[in-house]
């Protein structure tokens, strides 16, 4: 079963397409910081974790455009009503 928004409606594809984006990228940019914590003189590596974080920024604006706040606490703009209550969160699907 599909979650569906507060207000009923069910979630369409792309939700899952674009989060899974934005956690493909993600996992990578935590990957590469771990690395770089070790190797921080690494150009290519450092080019590449700018490349993703770059990357990751337009995800994360499209994602919070059509669905709402990826994260609370002043991460992401809300429109009216306040969404954060409503569900599911991104770490629900």
């Amino acid at each position: 079963m599909k979650p569906e928004t507060q207000k009923g409606a069910a979630i369409d594809q792309r939700y899952y397409e674009l989060l899974e984006k934005i956690q493909v990228v993600d996992f990578a940019l935590v990957e590469l910081n771990l690395y770089l914590d070790t190797h921080p003189d690494d150009l290519k590596s450092v080019e590449q974790y700018n490349r993703l974080a770059q990357e990751r920024i337009p995800l994360v604006r499209q994602f919070q455009e059509l669905y709402g706040p990826l994260m609370n606490f002043g991460h992401a703009y809300s429109r009216f009503p306040f969404e954060w209550p409503q569900a599911p969160w991104p770490w629900q699907v």
